[in-house]
């Protein structure tokens, strides 16, 4: 593959691989690949998501986040290691930080119908605000909708890892995914913040890959190989998906989990709102994350010990802050 440094993150279509057309879906996996062995992020259209339903998503999200803290804080567990439910602003830190983030944001996880799946054992219930009658409905189909994309997604990548193409399908059945409505909320007098607090602090994702709504708006950028940070720009009917670590640490670094932020607006913008949702895709918890053997290569020795994902999860939580060890 051409190292080559890119200005931009490469725009895909969903639909090449669901097409049935051999050429196209080939095409979708090779172009897929590449970005993800070079920048580790796509905008992606066609993923399922209509105008209605985004509209109906972002509609309940903001009216959450507009209710008072108060309110907002009756839907907060802090037994949960905010795996569920609202969880208020500051309290989550980049890996390495202290500063919390200037943001707050509602978990929606995994409703598992198959009574006879183990692992419904381990999720704790989804947590519903009572003000707004249809969050329920409309964070839901939103979840649905972009695990479909997201399973495809990883079909793709396991076709580019010349596994077998449902490689993933087992392994996220009932995966501990999340969506994550977020709420950056306005900074009425920036100087009464920390010097060093950002609204997202630069970080890499925990999961196998992330499914983002809302990476339009100013702000979002990554990290490039040169250090170099570039603006992710996706137009209203595109998704953003990115590789994670846990998706690196299994193929051994071929695929990149880039690190990226968002930073804060001009200072005279600081005042308003930014709305992002992210899915994030989690397979179960038992699902190793050792590298396959075909990543490990004598130009590319095995970097990471052997783990569980539910056992890097955890780690990760405790180093965000979110839950103690």
């Amino acid at each position: 593959m051409e190292e080559k440094l890119l200005e931009e993150i490469p725009s895909l279509d969903l639909a090449d691989f669901r097409s049935g057309d051999p050429e196209r879906k080939a095409r979708f996996v090779q172009q897929l690949g590449e970005a993800y062995q070079n920048i580790g992020f796509v905008a992606l259209k066609n993923h399922g998501l209509t105008d209605e339903q985004t509209a109906a998503l972002y509609n309940d999200v903001k009216a959450f986040f507009a209710l008072p803290d108060d309110a907002k804080q009756r839907y907060e567990n802090p037994e949960l290691a905010g795996q569920r439910g609202y969880i208020s602003k500051g309290k989550e830190h980049a890996k390495g930080r202290n500063t919390g983030d200037l943001k707050e944001f509602f978990h929606v996880g995994q409703e598992v119908d198959d009574e006879n799946d183990p692992i419904k054992s381990e999720y704790p219930d989804n947590i519903w605000p009572a003000e707004i009658a249809t969050f329920r409905e409309s964070t839901l189909t939103t979840y649905k909708t972009l695990e479909a994309a997201g399973k495809d997604v990883l079909r793709a990548i396991a076709l580019y890892l010349k596994l077998p193409e449902n490689y993933f399908d087992d392994k996220v059945r009932n995966g501990n995914s999340i969506l994550r409505p977020i709420h950056y909320f306005p900074i009425e007098n920036p100087d009464a913040v920390p010097a060093d607090a950002v609204r997202a602090a630069e970080h890499g994702d925990i999961n196998l890959i992330t499914l983002l709504m809302g990476a339009s708006a100013d702000g979002l950028q990554v990290k490039r190989r040169d250090d170099k940070w570039i603006p992710i720009t996706a137009l209203p009917d595109q998704i953003v998906v990115n590789v994670g670590d846990m998706l690196q640490r299994l193929t051994n670094g071929v695929l990149k989990s880039t690190i990226h932020r968002v930073v804060n607006p001009a200072r005279e913008k600081m005042n308003s709102s930014r709305f992002s949702v992210p899915f994030f895709m989690h397979p179960r918890s038992e699902m190793s994350l050792a590298a396959l053997e075909s990543c490990v290569t004598p130009d590319n020795p095995k970097k990471e010990a052997d783990i569980t994902a539910g056992e890097f999860l955890n780690e990760r939580l405790i180093e965000l802050g979110l839950k103690k060890k």
